[in-house]
């Protein structure tokens, strides 16, 4: 089992985190709002979690962060909302 593998299902408060591929989620408030996505990638000392936002000038996802947890990264997108 990889790095990614294993940090599959993150427990984050007050966000829902819906999967949408191996390491991404869609992360929605209370509410059921859309605040961005998270993208764990492996690095050799553990896992990273990307807050991405949608940037509709060039239509990509844009990292807004790079954090140890997946709490840290949610938070992100939860204040920047």
């Amino acid at each position: 089992m990889d790095l990614i593998e294993r940090a599959a299902t993150p427990l984050v408060r007050d966000v829902r985190l819906l999967p949408v591929g191996t390491g991404r989620w869609r992360v929605l408030d209370r509410g059921g709002r859309l605040l961005g996505h998270l993208r764990a990638d492996a690095q050799p000392d553990g896992v990273r979690f990307h807050a991405e936002r949608f940037d509709r000038i060039t239509a990509r996802l844009r990292t807004i962060g790079s954090f140890w947890t997946a709490a840290e990264a949610a938070e992100c997108l939860r204040y920047l909302r």
